[in-house]
Parts: C-alpha cells; structure tokens; sequence
C-alpha cells in the first residue's frame, strides 16, 4: 500500500483565488490535516477511525453500567451487560454511517446518549414497576436454572417498556429534523447562543471525567501528559516507516505518527503502563476499592462470559410495550438531546475545517438521529443516540476531519459489535486511562466553544452578562434540581407533564442554550455588537470575492452522495423539501458571472 507523504508537507493548505492577472493569492491558511471532503491513505483511514471507536468507547460501555440498576439487571450478570456493550456499538455504527452519509454529512459520532437515563431513571420510578426489582447478589453462575430466567424476564420486561417510550418518542425528532421545525428556530441562533451551548457541553461532562479519573489519578495524569505530549510536541517530528510503492518498490518514508494518533498511542502507553502495575501488585485487588478499577483485569468477567460472535437484531428482548407516561416521560430527553446535537455540529464543523451546516443540513441530521434513536428502541439499547462530543474533541487533537473515516470508524463499530469478544477486550480499558482521555476531550469541546465569541464584541457589558449567566445559571440550576428531592418541587398534578418538566429543566445544555438564546433576542444590542455581521459571512454567501469558492465548498460538503441531489432537483417540488439541498449550480453560474464582471472593472480600472 502506497503512503502519500504529501499530505504532511502541505498540512496548512491555502485557500486560494485568481485576480485578473491569472496569478494566485493566498487567503488564510488551514491547519486541518484531512479537510472533510478529503480520503486519507488506507492505512490511516482504518487507523483514524480505530482511534475514533477507541475514542467513545469509555462513554459507551459505561452506559450499560449505568442502566444495570434501573433495569434490574444487577451487577452479578455481566453477559446480560455484555450483550448490551454489544447492541449498543451496533447501532451506534448504523447510525453513525447513516448521519454521516445521509445526514448532516459531518464527521460526527452516534451513541448512546446519557440524556436518557434520567427519564429512564423516573419511568422505572413509576407505580407500574415499584417493587418488582429483586436482583440476587449470589454470582450469576452460582444461581439455578430457574432463578437466572426470573432474572432474564426481570430486566428484559424493563427493557421492552423503555424501547417502546424511546421508539415512539423519537418519531417526534424525526418530525421536527424532517419538517424543518428545527431550522426555522436557527434563524434566532447567533454566536451568543451558541458559545455557551457548546461549552456547557464541555462543562457537564466534567462528573463522568472525574469519576474515571478518581480510580487512580496518577494513571490519568499521565495518560494526560501522554496525549499533550504525541499531539503538541512530538507531532511536528515525523517518524520513518518503511513503505511500498507500485514501480518504486520499498523504501523509507517520514510519517507524522504522533500528529495523527496521538489518543490512540496514549491509551495503549497508559494501558501496558497499568499492566505492568497491575502484575506488580501496585494495584489493590479488592473490589470495593476505588483503586481496584486501575487493574487491566477488573472487568476481566465481561471477557471470559461473552460470547465469540453475536448478531443483534430488531427485538431481541421481545415485543416493546407502551404507556403514555413512558413515552411523555423519555420526551424530555429526546429535547434535550437535540439541543446539544446542534451545538455539536456546529463544533464539529469548525474543528474539521468545514462551514457552518447550512439549515437543510442541520434539518436532515436532527431528523437523521430520529431515525437512529427509533434503530435504537427496535433492537433495544437502553437508550437513544446522540452526538458524541468526546469525538469532536478528538478532530481537534488529530487535525483529521475527513468523513471517511468517521465512516470507516462506523464500519469498525459494526464489524466489532458482531465479533463481541474484540468489544469485551476493550471493556477491560483502565477507568483512569479512560478518565484521562476525557479530561482532554472535554475540555477542547469547550475551548470551542468559547471560541465562538470571537465573533462579538466581548467588552460589551450585554454580551458578558449574557454569557456569563447562561453558563452559571445553566450549571446552578440544573444541580440544585437533581439534589435530593428537589425535583418534587415541581407539581402540575400531572405526572407526565412533571417528568419532561423535570428533566428538561435537568439539563444543563438546555438551560444554558434556551437562556442565552432569549436574552440575545430580546436584550437591544447592534448586529456588530451581537457577532451577526461576523457570523452572516461564515453562514450565508455574503462575500462576493469568495462566494463562488463558498458555494463549492458547501456543495461538496453538504450535497447528498451518489447524485442523490442531482436527482431531486429534476423534481420543481423539491424545492420546498427543507432537508434537500438547494441547487447549487445556478448559484454558481450567477457568482461566476458577477465574479466574472467585477474582475474585469478591476482590471480596466487598474489600467487606467
């Protein structure tokens, strides 16, 4: 396989542009690797989206964990759990392919989503299912024939209610993506809200940080100290690796390793580092000790039980059941899911050198999770899905935004979903080397989200008492609500209303973002003031020297794939269709022709 090394000569790749003359001129440099039009060689493809399975799959496989008590799934059935691990990376690679092919077209993750496990939480909280959770603390080998079934039909019955709520309330997303409910709402959205919807998501994810780093925090600082290292020192120095090229044979050729996979290089360091100390006994080996999930070996269990090959399928837990309550209640999480949707592509599209998503493309990857939440109930994940914002994170320290290898990561995750026994290996990945990574991760998600208000006048005192109340208020609130029983202060004596009130109000993208977004709008501030000129020239076709550049760029980042879009604008009618693509080409022809006219006064105006 022949490795182009010219990719890493011409890493900040010029925008570029003729003037009358014919000759070039630079415009602003790029420092995006793989841009997201663009196919890295082969090899790096199936090792970029490696990375990015390695990269969500602390969030993933701890998800199953998470939903073992309200399931009743107890923690003595780890091949119960294990089957979850599995389903969950299945459609997770099913929706990930389908978002990033069909959808938002961003190289942006699927999986399952944490916004859903508090309405899980209050739907297994309801009358129905009080006192119907009895799991055995007796180990899952040690139970009798007879008690592992009543077991199996405990959890699975749990199982069947929430993949109805999630099935039919998803159909509501679906709706809103499709009907382009969601992108008429955008009109309202500028950089004011949009910073602090991106940095709290940042921000919330610190409890899940922590809580990985907290095993052993020696482990995740150095699995910290190894990312900052791969990514910001040792990235600018190439390594020789041999290579084969057709007509040139072998030879030696200087790749930028450590520029490309720095997270993958730090986890498998910190992880034969954590080997080495498990086998020296630097580790505790008791299990009530939070040092003890520091081991390569404590969650050894999943590995020995799960089985070599496994297929999920549309209910394989049997047929889902529905209550009005169930499905009101998993509402409030499909909202906030959304919610925090937008604000990652927009990240993401920054990360990966891209435009911002023109409307129909935000309204196809809203109503594209629908479709991949509804995959979810059918076969039965626990949960939806969701953007995952610890792979955007992982954009920013790759410098790779190509959707090829999102897709090629999404290829991976199903592949490995059916060979479980790969998936319960990686299961055994250290919570402290876990928790490193994700203080790195989130933490660049929020950078950038900051980053966002470079476009506003940030000595406003209107812009820092926006920004800065959406970002405390939405981090308040929020906690005070989940603390003890606070959340009984809401009581319309209607339950289901009470549960998507609750969770809504839960959120903390939810309360930031819906802030931020009212006093941008109501408060009287300039569109300089407010980042609108700013904005208006990333988001629409407001340059004429770089709009035809502008309308290339959108076309072959945003355009359906396989003439799709060819094939709807021979229909006059799809026009109207708010996810289809808008036609391009006559948008081309009248910037090329107003380009066309304006070089030339430029010119004769020089001659004179």
């Amino acid at each position: 396989m022949a490795i182009n090394s010219n990719h890493d000569d011409t890493m900040t790749e010029n925008h570029q542009q003729e003037n009358c003359n014919g000759t070039i001129k630079n415009d602003e440099k790029s420092f995006v690797v793989y841009k997201l039009h663009e196919v890295p060689p082969f090899l790096y493809t199936i090792g970029l989206g490696l990375q990015h399975y390695l990269t969500m799959f602390g969030a993933t496989i701890s998800l199953p964990f998470v939903l073992a008590a309200p399931l009743c799934i107890g923690f003595n059935n780890p091949l119960a759990i294990s089957n979850l691990i599995s389903t969950i990376f299945f459609v997770s690679g099913i929706s990930t392919l389908l978002q990033a092919t069909f959808g938002i077209r961003l190289p942006i993750v699927q999986g399952g989503s944490f916004t859903f496990v508090a309405p899980t939480v209050a739907i297994m909280a309801l009358d129905k299912w009080k006192g119907t959770c009895s799991p055995n603390v007796l180990p899952w080998a040690n139970l009798t024939l007879a008690q592992q079934e009543n077991q199996t039909e405990m959890w699975q019955s749990r199982m069947r209610e929430i993949q109805g709520a999630v099935m039919l309330s998803s159909l509501f997303q679906l709706i809103i993506g499709f009907s382009g409910i969601i992108g008429l709402c955008l009109r309202f959205i500028g950089p004011i809200t949009i910073a602090p919807t991106i940095t709290l998501v940042g921000l919330t994810l610190i409890d899940p940080a922590t809580f990985y780093s907290s095993s052993h925090w020696g482990m995740a600082i150095l699995t910290i100290f190894f990312i900052g290292l791969f990514s910001q020192v040792l990235e600018r120095f190439p390594i020789p690796i041999p290579a084969f090229q057709r007509g040139k044979g072998c030879y030696i050729t200087r790749v930028h390793i450590f520029r490309l996979f720095p997270v993958m290089i730090a986890v498998i360091a910190s992880w034969i580092v954590s080997a080495i100390l498990t086998a020296a006994g630097a580790f505790t080996s008791d299990p009530a000790n939070p040092t003890y999930f520091a081991r390569t070996d404590a969650r050894i269990s999943v590995l020995e039980s799960s089985p070599w090959f496994r297929f999920p399928y549309p209910f394989q837990w049997g047929m889902p059941t529905v209550s009005i309550a169930s499905v009101f209640g998993m509402l409030a999480g499909v909202l906030a899911s959304m919610i925090e949707s937008i604000g990652d592509y927009y990240a993401c599209a920054r990360l990966a050198g891209a435009k911002p998503p023109p409307t129909h493309a935000i309204n196809r990857g809203i109503g594209m999770e629908g479709i991949g939440c509804v995959l979810a109930g059918m076969i039965g994940t626990g949960s939806g899905t969701t953007s995952y914002s610890e792979n955007i994170g992982a954009i920013g320290i790759t410098r790779v935004g190509s959707r090829a290898v999102i897709q090629c990561g999404a290829i991976i995750m199903v592949i490995l979903a059916i060979f479980s026994k790969f998936g319960a290996l990686f299961a055994s990945i250290p919570n402290p080397v876990v928790g490193g990574v994700f203080i790195v991760m989130f933490g660049l998600v929020t950078a950038v989200g900051i980053s966002n208000l470079q476009y506003c006048n940030m000595n406003s005192p209107r812009n820092i008492f926006i920004v800065g109340l959406s970002l405390i208020f939405g981090m308040a609130f929020p906690t005070w609500l989940r603390t003890g029983t606070n959340s009984s202060v809401i009581k319309t004596n209607v339950v289901e209303l009470d549960q998507i009130i609750v969770v809504l109000l839960s959120t903390n993208i939810a309360i930031g973002g819906i802030i931020a977004l009212i006093l941008d709008n109501i408060l009287p501030g300039t569109v300089e003031e407010r980042g609108l000129h700013m904005w208006s020239q990333e988001t629409s076709i407001a340059s004429n020297e770089l709009s035809n550049e502008y309308i290339k760029d959108m076309k072959r980042s945003y355009d359906l794939p396989f003439g799709l879009s060819d094939f709807f604008h021979k229909f006059t009618c799809t026009k109207y269709l708010p996810f289809c693509p808008p036609r391009y080409d006559d948008l081309l022809e009248e910037s090329d022709q107003r380009i066309d006219l304006e070089s030339r006064k430029e010119c004769i105006n020089t001659d004179l």
